[in-house]
């Protein structure tokens, strides 16, 4: 569905999107992440047909983004993160308008703008004038925007921003539902919805990609390191102990519980201390109330890759 192969976009005195290649095949829902002015949103319009490269090559469903910027576009269901909607149109209205203007005509228009209102949740507001909805409303209805022409590729920058947690749950939902008919690239600061969503993230830092792959193999693969916690009873000297274990990074005092001391252990990754701490507590005769570990996350990859220390994966 997408094809991008050695894409820059050069503006006067820096450099957005430094020669990135990737792939997203129908059916996908791909996370694109990165820290802001990454390149995240200049990649984004350059595939929506909204802005050229500099140089390289995009293609979206066989179609060249500079050559053939309108089949592009009728292909392409594009959400920028600052919608820009028509304020002093009435919802429907404004659907009806934008459904028009992307080819749909008669019963058919009607019927789908109605499908798109149902789907985003936004029927019960169709009659009020957009100026007089709240953010999160107005990402609703400019996401029913993107849909309402049945495009194959979704692209979407910030599809959550301004949502509470139920209309977050109500878009990853969706997002769901719409394969395999639909394949998604999305931009989102939400980590865990990335996790719970995604098939793959692609995370690009500096415009250039410093990791592709699933979200499992991400948390695995990279230097993220896990955390171990304990809380136990326990002599003087604990966190010096605990500290030389091997696969330990660092130990962390955590607030206790009267007679009982809590620790946080960063470890490596791939690294597993439980049976190590279990075996110095009983040599050391300390009592464990709790032991448990803490997977690396998303999140950890992100701040690791956005910190500029973690390998390349592509």
């Amino acid at each position: 569905m997408i094809h991008v192969s050695n894409l820059t976009k050069q503006y006067a005195g820096r450099v957005a999107v430094d020669d990135i290649s990737f792939d997203v095949q129908p059916g996908e829902i791909v996370g694109f992440l990165g820290p802001n002015g990454a390149g995240k949103s200049t990649t984004m319009r350059i595939l929506s047909g909204y802005m050229p490269p500099t140089s390289g090559t995009a293609m979206v469903a066989g179609h060249n983004v500079f050559d053939e910027s309108l089949q592009v576009r009728r292909q392409v269901g594009y959400m920028p993160e600052s919608a820009p909607l028509y304020l002093d149109m009435r919802v429907k209205e404004y659907l009806h308008f934008r459904g028009a203007l992307k080819g749909l005509s008669g019963k058919d228009l009607r019927v789908r703008t109605g499908e798109v209102m149902d789907l985003c949740g936004i029927t019960d507001v169709r009659r009020r004038l957009i100026a007089n909805l709240s953010k999160g409303y107005r990402q609703r209805v400019s996401l029913a925007d993107a849909l309402i022409h049945r495009p194959p590729l979704l692209i979407l920058d910030e599809p959550t921003n301004g949502l509470d947690p139920t209309q977050i749950r109500h878009v990853r939902e969706l997002l769901r539902g719409l394969r395999p008919q639909h394949t998604v690239l999305l931009s989102t600061h939400i980590l865990h919805e990335v996790e719970l969503t995604c098939d793959r993230v692609i995370m690009i830092h500096h415009g250039r990609i410093k990791a592709c792959d699933t979200p499992r193999n991400l948390t695995r693969g990279l230097r993220a390191a896990g955390t171990v916690y304990i809380e136990l009873q326990c002599g003087k000297d604990t966190a010096k102990k605990l500290d030389e274990l091997p696969g330990v990074r660092k130990v962390v005092p955590e607030k206790g519980d009267g007679l009982w001391q809590a620790f946080s252990l960063r470890i490596e990754s791939n690294t597993d201390v439980r049976e190590a701490i279990q075996e110095l507590a009983m040599k050391e005769q300390w009592r464990i109330r709790e032991l448990h570990r803490k997977l690396p996350t998303l999140e950890d990859v992100f701040i690791e890759l956005a910190a500029g220390d973690a390998p390349v994966r592509v």
